[in-house]
């Protein structure tokens, strides 16, 4: 039987805060994926400083400091010794360490985490180290012994899927009591040197799915979180083990769909991707407001196994990696954004230690048995029984005392003896149902006087609703009401006489009798003249349209108006956009109309063509000739 035990104070596992470490690797430049030649958008600034151009004001920069920054000429190695190697001696003391990559599509995560056959990523680097501690603590430990497991999974559409059994189904994420996170049926394969982890993770890899998008030839589809479990226990008493976990996480990248060009499948891959990273940040911006509040762990299986990295008991170490061109500069912005958060959490790590509980060996138990008497039972079992003769037995009547208090005592001491917990419990659950009882007894009387009440108060409605509409029937069987016509004699208005118009003989403008001198009124806009004639009402009080305006030709000498007629038709085949916009009740847009048709159909033989150009009807175009006609005999 394993125990928990409480670490000092004073001891390498007390609960120390610890930050989360956060480095920033800058993938080199790719100029292909540059298509307008417009450079990177980041630079770094020192080994923990870079800055980005700011996408508000190109003219400025905004400048971020992380605990690492690696530019683009950093190596594998140096990646691993400077950001991940000082956390894995923790969990050879009972400690969890965690090492997981963030960053958008195409910036080079999957890279740093498994690299190429030439230059190892971190994860085979952080196992062949773990193994050469584990020789190393053997060598200087002798009451102590190491054993080392791994486990591998990926979770792919919100679906934890085993690497390592790659015929799994979808496996359940559960926690002990202890609120450790467990995955039970997850495979635990165990190791004995870095060439046995080769042999198992290699083809463990090949199992994860990738696929092509526009951005990245193999695009990662699935979160991987390889799992090294070291185990340390002690050769001799107390029997003391330590439980050490490292997670290596390799992280599926933000996806931008318009961008990539995913459809189908690849889009529901893209959702879950995004939809597990977007919790990811709830869960970041959760732990940095510290008001006590929930914190979305169980919102996605993603956070729900970095539950332990994130605000947790790990030591934890986030690389983001990010891309320098422009056409990455939104997720760029939003990843640096995402790690500045990140490097404010607070981890509390502890070492996780347990006791076996100690066995009686079988010559010792042979021994004790051979002590109690040769009867063949054990000594514990004989003093129970001792025990139990004691507890039966009656107490002893004092001869002073009265009989009935004799009777009561022992009375009590036989319900003592007889009501154990087993009994208790009966009795209290026995309670507790008759109180249900109770309970639903009495919801029952209320929920049928309810029923009652809402039965009469049917009863009362149909009734009023019959009542109105008998009301209504009566009320629709007679005749619709008109308005009948009085038959009372009215008296008659009087009616105005208006006598047909004469038409008399049209004599010329110079020979008439009354002419009023004509006022001319000049508009700032079409500056267009208008000539008023007066004439008298007639006929009651009732206007009649001069006949002049019905031939206003007529009135005119016939040599000025052809004259005038030539100059506007002169005015449309040749003017420009400016001389016809001068033409009365011509605007910019039918002055362009008419420099179209004359491009097209070519000069106007006569101004009856105007009505040719859309948007002129005969109406208007007889507003148009009588206009430019007054108008430029005015001038």
């Amino acid at each position: 039987m394993a125990l928990r035990v409480a670490v000092s104070d004073g001891a390498a596992g007390s609960r120390r805060a610890s930050r989360v470490r956060v480095a920033v690797r800058l993938r080199p430049y790719m100029e292909p994926q540059d298509e307008k030649k417009e450079g990177p958008c980041v630079r770094g600034l020192g080994p923990q400083k870079l800055e980005i151009i700011n996408w508000r004001n190109a003219t400025e920069t905004l400048q971020y400091q992380f605990d690492v920054f690696h530019g683009e000429q950093t190596t594998q190695q140096e990646v691993f010794l400077t950001s991940v190697k000082p956390i894995l001696p923790h969990i050879l003391n009972g400690q969890n360490a965690s090492v997981f990559a963030y960053g958008p599509t195409g910036a080079g995560k999957t890279h740093t985490m498994l690299g190429s056959q030439e230059q190892p990523g971190v994860i085979p680097r952080a196992v062949k180290e773990v193994f050469k501690l584990v020789d190393a603590q053997e060598k200087e430990q002798d009451g102590w012994e190491y054993s080392v497991g791994m486990s591998y999974l990926e979770i792919y559409n919100e679906k934890v899927l085993d690497l390592l059994s790659p015929g799994s189904q979808d496996l359940p994420i559960r926690e002990d009591k202890d609120r450790n996170i467990l995955i039970p049926g997850l495979t635990h394969t165990p190791l004995s040197s870095f060439t046995d982890f080769d042999t198992h993770f290699i083809p463990a890899s090949l199992n994860r799915t990738t696929a092509s998008t526009k951005l990245n030839q193999r695009s990662s589809r699935s979160h991987a979180i390889l799992l090294i479990k070291v185990v340390k226990s002690q050769r001799g008493p107390p029997h003391r083990q330590q439980t050490g976990k490292l997670y290596l996480v390799d992280l599926a990248g933000s996806e931008d769909n318009r961008r990539t060009g995913n459809q189908g499948i690849r889009l529901k891959e893209s959702g879950a991707i995004n939809l597990s990273l977007f919790t990811l940040s709830k869960v970041v911006d959760a732990l940095n407001t510290g008001a006590g509040g929930r914190v979305p762990y169980r919102d996605s299986k993603l956070t729900r196994l970095l539950q332990d990295s994130l605000g947790g008991s790990a030591h934890s170490v986030m690389i983001t990696n990010i891309a320098p061109e422009y056409i990455y500069y939104f997720d760029t912005f939003s990843a640096l954004n995402f790690a500045a958060k990140s490097k404010q959490i607070v981890n509390r790590p502890f070492v996780r230690e347990t006791v076996l509980a100690p066995t009686i060996a079988p010559g010792k138990r042979a021994r004790e048995e051979q002590e109690a008497g040769g009867s063949g039972e054990p000594h514990n079992k004989k003093s129970k029984e001792g025990k139990k003769a004691e507890r039966s037995s009656s107490p002893p009547i004092h001869p002073h005392s009265s009989p009935d208090s004799t009777v009561l005592e022992r009375l009590l001491a036989l319900e003592k003896m007889m009501m154990g917990s087993a009994e208790r419990e009966r009795l209290n659950l026995l309670k507790t149902v008759a109180q249900s009882r109770k309970e639903i007894q009495m919801l029952k009387e209320k929920q049928k006087e309810l029923e009652d009440k809402a039965s009469m108060f049917n009863k009362h409605s149909e009734t009023t609703e019959r009542e109105s509409k008998d009301a209504l029937l009566f009320k629709t069987d007679l005749p619709p009401l008109h308005r009948k016509q009085s038959t009372a004699a009215k008296p008659r208005k009087q009616q105005a006489v208006v006598t047909p118009l004469q038409v008399s003989q049209v004599q010329p403008l110079q020979q008439c009798a009354v002419v009023c001198k004509p006022s001319q009124f000049l508009d700032k806009k079409k500056k267009r003249v208008q000539t008023e004639v007066c004439e008298g009402k007639e006929n009651g009080g009732v206007d009649r349209p001069p006949s002049d305006e019905l031939n206003w030709e007529s009135h005119l000498d016939s040599a000025l108006l052809e004259q005038s007629r030539k100059k506007i038709l002169q005015t449309l085949n040749s003017g420009s956009l400016k001389d016809l916009k001068s033409l009365q009740l011509i605007g910019d847009k039918k002055a362009k109309l008419i420099m179209g048709w004359r491009e097209i159909h070519g000069d106007f033989t006569q101004l009856e063509d105007l009505r040719k150009i859309e948007g002129i009807t005969a109406k208007r175009f007889s507003s148009f000739i009588k206009a430019n006609i007054l108008s430029s005999m005015g001038k």
